[in-house]
């Protein structure tokens, strides 16, 4: 058996007030002044960024905020992150947000300690040496970017998602405060939420999974079936946003180590090419790879497993696999197709040669040739 990597952040907390304790260890870090990358929202939102600068000014760091991390954040922000961390004078970096600001801090962080430029850095561990001590600040509960080696950016040029897969883009502290997520709106938790369940099942039936991420995968499986339509219906019930936050999590950790598949390597050339939602991507395509990895037996065997963890956790998900997905994912209110969110059928043989490139889709169960993504595509792209 080949020997496998686990990664993550060296230290991580989770629930209610890590805020309060995140901000005390960065205090013990030693540096003197952040730049806050985040996005234009929480740049000025009075609980966002001047919350944490001011909480980082009484605990005697200074701190310039960078609102520059657009959704599907783009070469171009990170370029403008570099000129705003030169120029700030900062000497480290805390990530604000969701999976877009710590995808664009990341960004920044790793050119900023490695040179070049971004696109330099595309595929599996390009860079040599550590980026920028980063620290991440999450909001959301579906990314799990605040703990993980991946970080996505679009080359607005080619209209392409690049994946950026690096041991070096970890971040040093991951801050999950489920206070923070209470002011979610209900389609970004269904979204993110989506995103999370994508990245378990994923992680469970990847070509490298071990016991490790696949204990990860499934305990987040149960806690996002059970509940991520609370969390979607009652954004202020406290037992749901922080079990959500548990889940996406331990979703992350599993990804993180036996990475994803094609759903995510499709949802990237979607995101990239129309600039659409990555979390309401993933949960469209996800039940259509799924039927197609039902190909391989020990993927369907373990597909297989994943609906009787989601039926086993809430009682509304019942039937096959791809079933229980598609009726969770109308539960909390997901888009039924791709056509619905503008993608055009003729796009599909650039998208599929897109995907087919993505690093993502190295672990997935089955090989697919660019005509069996282009079904896929297809599949999505009517009603579920």
């Amino acid at each position: 058996m080949a020997v496998s990597s686990f990664f993550m952040p060296v230290t991580n907390l989770i629930g209610s007030g890590a805020l309060a304790d995140g901000i005390a260890q960065i205090a013990r870090l030693g540096f003197k002044k952040a730049l806050i990358v985040t996005d234009g929202f929480l740049a000025t939102a009075e609980f966002g960024a001047p919350l944490v600068a001011k909480k980082l000014k009484e605990a005697g760091i200074d701190a310039a905020i960078f609102g520059g991390a657009q959704p599907n954040p783009t070469v171009g922000n990170v370029n403008a992150g570099l000129s705003e961390l030169k120029s700030s004078g900062a000497d480290f970096i805390i990530s604000l947000g969701g999976g877009s600001s710590h995808d664009c801090a990341k960004g920044v962080a790793l050119v900023a300690a490695n040179g070049g430029k971004i696109e330099d850095y595309e595929g599996l561990d390009k860079s040599n040496k550590p980026q920028m001590t980063l620290v991440a600040i999450n909001t959301t509960a579906g990314t799990a970017s605040e703990m993980t080696r991946f970080t996505i950016i679009t080359d607005e040029t080619r209209h392409v998602k690049m994946a950026i897969v690096d041991k070096h883009v970890t971040p040093t502290l991951s801050i999950n405060d489920s206070d923070l997520m209470m002011g979610m709106p209900a389609g970004l938790t269904a979204a993110t939420g989506m995103d999370a369940l994508t990245h378990a099942i994923e992680a469970y039936v990847s070509t490298i999974a071990t016991p490790i991420t696949d204990t990860c995968a499934v305990k987040a499986i149960e806690l996002i079936a059970k509940y991520l339509p609370t969390a979607v219906k009652d954004g202020k019930n406290v037992e749901a946003r922080e079990q959500m936050a548990y889940a996406q999590f331990l979703a992350g950790m599993a990804f993180n180590n036996a990475s994803l598949g094609y759903v995510h390597a499709m949802a990237h050339q979607l995101g990239g090419f129309y600039d659409l939602p990555h979390g309401v991507c993933n949960a469209l395509l996800l039940p259509h790879v799924e039927k197609f990895n039902q190909g391989d037996a020990k993927a369907k065997a373990r597909l297989d497993e994943v609906g009787k963890l989601l039926s086993a956790n809430n009682a509304d998900l019942k039937g096959d696999v791809i079933t229980a997905i598609k009726t969770l994912a109308d539960i909390v209110g997901i888009p039924k197709s791709l056509e619905e969110l503008g993608a055009k059928r003729e796009d599909f043989d650039t998208l599929a040669t897109n995907a087919l490139k993505d690093v993502c889709g190295l672990t997935n169960p089955i090989q697919a040739t660019k005509e069996q993504i282009i079904g896929i595509f297809e599949e999505a792209f009517g009603p579920r």
